[in-house]
């Protein structure tokens, strides 16, 4: 069963894409987090979706919102993806012991041995405001938590948006508000 809004986050530490620990409550106080599981790494439909996160990255830093992508792939397959993708957030392996954190969240998909796509924004306090899993493998409609973000939370006053530019066709460069290029955007070109 999934978690709903109102609950605590549970808390755990996964891998990321460079084997580096990431810990959900070490957020608190400091970011919110949207959590994204996805069921497999260089699927068309899970780069679809992480793919629209990155080129819409601006919106959710504009909420101070930290992305988390997470499924039960290894690490090491995890960093390839997100190095051909361009990613500019964090990727989770939920390999091992494996599932155990998708089993926590209610998005386990035991007969398949994936993740279902499930969406957690939690606030920066660690409380779930928004949840949904989704059983069906097709796209999810990104713009229901996009809604949850401008409705539940408040933009960062402090913040100075990037600009996103078609640099050719199919790249895109992305520019700081002083037009310096912003690494952690991914300031060369990437393609989906």
């Amino acid at each position: 069963m999934a978690l709903e809004p109102g609950e605590r986050a549970p808390d755990f530490t996964l891998p990321n894409h460079r084997l580096e620990p990431v810990t959900l409550s070490s957020f608190v106080g400091e970011k919110n987090v949207l959590i994204v599981y996805y069921p497999r790494a260089f699927t068309p439909i899970c780069r679809g979706e992480l793919c629209q996160l990155r080129d819409e990255i601006q919106i959710y830093k504009w909420y101070n919102v930290q992305i988390l992508g997470v499924s039960v792939d290894q690490p090491f397959s995890l960093r390839a993806w997100a190095e051909e993708q361009g990613c500019p957030f964090p990727l989770l392996s939920d390999f091992w012991p494996h599932g155990e954190v998708a089993t926590t969240y209610g998005t386990f998909d035991d007969a398949n041995g994936v993740a279902r796509r499930g969406t957690f924004l939690i606030d920066s306090q660690g409380i779930i405001r928004f949840a949904h899993v989704q059983d069906q493998d097709q796209p999810r409609d990104q713009r229901t938590w996009k809604e949850a973000v401008a409705k539940l939370l408040d933009p960062d006053p402090s913040y100075q948006p990037a600009i996103t530019v078609p640099a050719a066709t199919g790249e895109w460069i992305s520019l700081d508000h002083d037009g310096e290029g912003d690494a952690d955007a991914g300031s060369h070109g990437v393609r989906c």
